[in-house]
């Protein structure tokens, strides 16, 4: 474990960020053999780092592996020993001049390749996701319309509810005003009836007494008579 911690630190400060900033001052210097120097150990770096991730998977149980790994990173970067450009004169550049053509072409087609299978992975991908978004769109709109229908029903309800009562309690109010209705109507025919009858009956007569000389009159006109 310390061993790969120093292997990865080694590698990352060595092996990436120095040749990095020298690389920045050749480019910046413009001096060409600099520029040359750090450009093929950067194609060296890039095979040891592909290498590096098959190795680590299958041959990380062997003893001193990491302490090897550091020992390459340090002769690759030594201005003595020149690993990066022994090893680029002698078989990275052979080798990649006489597959140049065949890579160059490999690299074509698989340009080529590439963006057909993207335009159809995409292509794909739109129709995929236009389906989608349209049977989400019609769930969400049947959803919303069956929550939008339980929630009227459920704001109805108390105003059916309301209007059943209002209605229930009018039909059982409606006969008592009737009846009091029809009670004043009669209360008041009778009244005005009694009025007019007491109107139309003659005022009563005053008998008078009969005085004692008219009663003397009648005894003797009698006795006359007889």
């Amino acid at each position: 474990m310390v061993s790969w911690i120093i292997s990865r630190l080694v590698v990352l400060i060595f092996g990436t960020l120095y040749p990095a900033y020298s690389s920045y001052k050749a480019v910046k210097s413009k001096d060409v053999r600099e520029y040359v120097k750090w450009m093929m150990y950067w194609i060296i770096f890039a095979l040891f780092t592909t290498a590096e991730v098959i190795t680590d998977i299958f041959l990380c149980w062997l003893p001193f592996y990491y302490e090897l790994k550091i020992a390459f990173v340090v002769w690759l970067l030594s201005p003595y020993t020149k690993g990066s450009s022994v090893l680029y004169r002698k078989f990275v550049h052979p080798t990649l001049s006489s597959k140049e053509k065949d890579i160059d072409e490999y690299l074509c087609q698989a340009k080529d390749k590439s963006y057909d299978t993207l335009m159809h992975f995409g292509r794909k991908g739109l129709n995929v996701a236009a389906t989608a978004a349209v049977m989400a769109a019609t769930k969400g709109q049947g959803v919303l319309s069956e929550r939008l229908r339980s929630f009227s029903m459920q704001d109805l309800s108390p105003f059916q509810a309301e209007g059943q009562a209002q209605n229930a309690s009018s039909v059982t109010t409606q006969p008592a005003a009737v009846q009091h209705r029809t009670r004043t109507m009669i209360h008041s025919k009778s009244e005005t009836g009694y009025s007019k009858g007491k109107q139309s009956q003659p005022p009563p007569r005053t008998l008078r007494p009969v005085t004692r000389s008219r009663s003397k009159n009648a005894l003797s006109s009698d006795t006359e008579a007889m």
